[in-house]
Parts: structure tokens; C-alpha cells; sequence
């Protein structure tokens, strides 16, 4: 086991941990870890889902709604970001002098626990990355400890517990949290604009990924991304590229579209390993499978095992994810937030054989949407048909005089809809034979693709 740091003691001070807000995406995983190393678990949470009902599977005593109570017998409370400081659980926590830890707190202490993390950070495709490294491993019975940010379809869940010195998590750069951690392999997917409400630069931006990947023994780097590989100079740890320019250390080349996806030759050295083909769409998954071959070949997996993982790799929990068909129309549902992952997703969306493709946008946050508004206007125009929700402002006041209407106006078929079940009957009412209707955004818009579904 690696060198705890200061706060990480009080784990091995405690055995009855609280957990407030323990069935979100984040705090479940961690919870069947801490579960898994003996300790007595409880939590709360105000809504109901699968990750929540995994955790009672487990025998974990969970309470619908925070109260004060929860957290009486508790010797460490653990919350999540989205919790606010005035949540009844963590002022019962204060007053009663109870040790608290927020949630990436216990997410680095746990990989202090393992000897071979590998963290996979980035602007965008983190989810996807984590989950096809952690599919290539499983299925060729490496059996690693996960932490994900989405559903893995093949085990159903956002993570699981392996009995391995091998964890894979992803690593988010959101207000620096993923410095908690303390990666032996990094994987730097990209770098863009993102979050710089929080870090006010692209220079800052790139110092903290440098540190991320400063702490690691090897990191695996996107070479044709010149941020990227900026925040990998003058780190102490080997380096590793992978990109489509053959100067990297591991490349594509002869990519070409395929029945789903793409398919591409892996090739290092100069010397074609083999080829893969995604079943996936976007041209962006080139990148994400040639990151996790590159990672998973390095560790030892045969080629032929990886290329057979990423090939019945369908995509993780609302990452392009196809939910069915529904009077015609495809229904599909997508956690793209930021401008490139929308232009991304929407233009893998019209490289598919449909009619029309109708985008269903949540703006997700006051500043991101009022920093990047004319970047999510062009994104968006790639649609057919853009619907557009109010913004989510999440942990944020809107001191932006920023409003969907902005970004509908200058759109040339969209259109604001207040309300998931009036966004869910425009659907039904005007979709027709042979569209795609993707839901889109960081929030809780998944909810609209489920009203649609309710109506059929």
C-alpha cells in the first residue's frame, strides 16, 4: 500500500461511515469499496435509482430523505459535491464533531489502497476511456477494481470490485478534485475549455492536468492534442502518445466507417498490430479505443483480447446511448455538455442512416453557457431541429443574464420548451418515421427520453 496522507488516517481510525447521497453515480462505487474492506455502512438519499438499489442489495441500511438522526451513530460522514452546506446531515455532523470527507477525499485515499491505479482525466471522453479499459480488463480476467461515471453495460453497473491490485477510475479535473488521487498510470484524453469559471485560464486549466500526470509513473498522452501534450512536458514519469499522426508511439491509421462505428488498423512502430472495429459511433472513439488498446496492451493484454472487448463494447450509460425505437423514430440519450461533445455526438448522429436528427438540449450551468454561448450555438446547428430546456444552473445563480431563448434565436429550427412532459408530447406529436431524437446535457434531461418512452 502507498504513503497515506494526513486526512486519509481517519479510515483507518473509524469502522461506522455515513454516506449522504450514496446512491449517486459517484458514491456508489465507493461505497461497495468500503463495504468490500469491512466497514459498517449507512447513507441517505432523496431519489430512488439503480445504483441505490444496488447498495441495498448489499444489506446497507439507506434512508429516503436526509435527516439529522442518520448520522448519529456514525464515526465519518462522506457526502458528495452536489450536497449543500446546509444539508441537516453534515450541520448534525458539525455539531456533533463528527469527521467529515467529501466525496473525492475518499475516492484519493481509496487508490492509495491499490498498487496500480489508473486514472483517466480529460475534457471529454473520460466515462467512455474508463469503461472500455475496465471492459478489456475484466473480460480478459484482470479483474480490476472500478470507479466510472456511467452505467458499463456488460456488468450492469458503475463499477465493481475486483480482487486485484488494479483499480481504474476516472479522474475528474472539476475544481481540481482528481489532485485527491494518486495515479500510477495516467491517461490525458484532451484538454479544452472547460470549467474556467473555476480555473480562469487555459494555462491554469493546463498546469492542473501537469500536476495530474506528475504523479504518475507513466502517462498516456493524446499526441495530436498540442495542449495535452504541453501538460505532459517535464514530468518525471514515462511517457506514452497515441493519436492518428504515425510520429506517435501508438497511432491509427486506414480508418474507415464501418456498419456502427469506425474501423481502424492499430498500428506502433511502424508496424500494423491489428484492427478494430468500434461498434460505436464517432469518429472521437478512434481516439478513446486507441487510448484504452494503448493502455491495456502496455499492461500485458494479448491484442486479440483487447480487440475483442472494445468490439462488444456498445457505449456507456448516456454516452450515445440507443434506447430503443418508439413510433417510428429512434430515441437515443447523450451526456454531452460542452460544445465539442455536442458538434461531436450530433455529427456522429448525421453520419447515421436517419431522415432528421432532432436534438433535445438542457444547457447545463450559468457560466458555462453564458462563457461558451456563440461555441454551443455552432455546436447546436449541426441538428436538424434543436429543443432547447431552460438551463440547469445546479450549484450556480444566474448573475450572467444568461437564457436558452439567447441560443434558440440564433438557431434556424429551434425552439424553447419549459417542462419535461410538454418537451416529451412535442416528441410524439411531430417526430416521425425515420428520425433520431437524441436527449442531450450534464443534467437531468434523461428524464424527458423517459417521459417519451412512458407515452409509447
Amino acid at each position: 500500500m502507498k504513503e497515506l496522507r494526513s486526512e486519509d488516517k481517519i479510515l483507518s481510525e473509524v469502522k461506522k461511515i455515513h454516506m449522504i447521497g450514496i446512491g449517486g453515480s459517484g458514491m456508489c462505487p465507493l461505497a461497495e469499496i468500503l463495504h468490500d474492506k469491512g466497514y459498517i455502512l449507512t447513507g441517505s438519499d432523496n431519489n430512488e435509482s439503480d445504483p441505490l438499489n444496488r447498495v441495498k442489495k448489499l444489506g446497507i441500511k439507506v434512508t429516503m430523505g436526509h435527516f439529522a438522526e442518520n448520522v448519529r451513530d456514525s464515526e465519518l460522514v462522506v457526502y458528495s459535491a452536489a450536497i449543500s452546506k446546509d444539508n441537516p446531515e453534515l450541520a448534525e455532523a458539525e455539531r456533533l464533531s463528527i469527521p467529515t470527507m467529501e466525496r473525492s477525499h475518499l475516492l484519493g485515499a481509496l487508490t492509495r489502497y491499490y498498487d496500480n491505479v489508473i486514472g483517466v482525466c480529460g475534457t471529454h471522453g473520460k466515462t467512455s476511456v474508463t469503461s472500455m479499459i475496465t471492459q478489456i480488463l475484466y473480460l480478459n480476467k484482470m479483474d480490476p477494481t472500478a470507479v466510472i461515471g456511467g452505467k458499463l453495460p456488460i456488468i450492469n453497473a458503475n463499477g465493481r470490485i475486483g480482487k486485484t491490485q488494479t483499480m481504474v477510475c476516472e479522474a475528474c479535473e472539476f475544481v481540481d478534485t482528481f489532485l485527491q488521487m494518486s495515479p500510477d498510470i495516467a491517461v490525458l484524453l484532451n484538454v479544452d475549455n472547460d470549467h474556467l469559471d473555476y480555473f480562469k485560464t487555459m494555462d491554469n486549466l493546463v498546469l492542473s492536468f501537469h500536476k495530474f500526470l506528475k504523479m504518475s509513473k507513466l502517462a498516456f498522452v493524446n499526441g495530436d492534442d498540442t495542449l495535452s501534450l504541453k501538460a505532459a512536458e517535464d514530468i518525471d514519469g514515462k511517457v506514452i502518445t497515441f493519436g492518428t499522426n504515425s510520429k506517435n508511439d501508438y497511432y491509427a491509421e486506414n480508418i474507415t466507417p464501418s456498419k456502427r462505428g469506425f474501423a481502424f488498423d492499430v498500428c506502433k512502430d511502424g508496424e500494423k498490430i491489428i484492427n478494430i472495429e468500434l461498434k460505436i459511433p464517432g469518429k472521437h472513439n478512434v481516439y478513446n479505443g486507441l487510448a484504452a488498446f494503448a493502455v491495456c496492451y502496455e499492461q500485458g493484454v494479448e491484442a486479440e483480447g483487447i480487440k475483442t472487448a472494445l468490439e462488444q463494447f456498445t457505449g456507456a450509460g448516456r454516452r450515445f446511448e440507443f434506447l430503443g425505437q418508439y413510433g417510428g423514430f429512434m430515441l437515443a440519450d447523450d451526456y454531452a455538455h460542452h460544445p465539442t461533445e455536442i458538434k461531436a455526438t450530433l455529427t456522429a448522429a448525421k453520419q447515421l442512416p436517419y431522415k432528421k436528427v432532432t436534438c433535445i438540449f438542457q444547457p447545463f450551468t450559468f457560466s458555462r453557457t453564458a462563457l461558451l454561448k456563440d461555441e454551443f450555438i455552432e455546436a447546436l446547428s449541426y441538428a436538424d431541429e434543436v429543443v432547447l430546456t431552460s438551463i440547469m444552473g445546479s450549484r450556480e445563480v444566474n448573475t450572467y443574464g444568461i437564457s436558452s431563448e439567447q441560443i434558440a434565436e440564433k438557431l434556424k429550427n429551434a425552439r424553447v420548451i419549459d417542462g419535461f412532459d410538454n418537451i416529451a408530447q412535442y416528441i410524439v406529436d411531430t417526430a416521425k418515421d425515420g428520425d433520431l431524437v437524441i436527449t442531450m446535457g450534464g443534467g437531468d434531461i434523461y428524464k424527458a427520453a423517459h417521459k417519451i418512452i412512458d407515452k409509447f
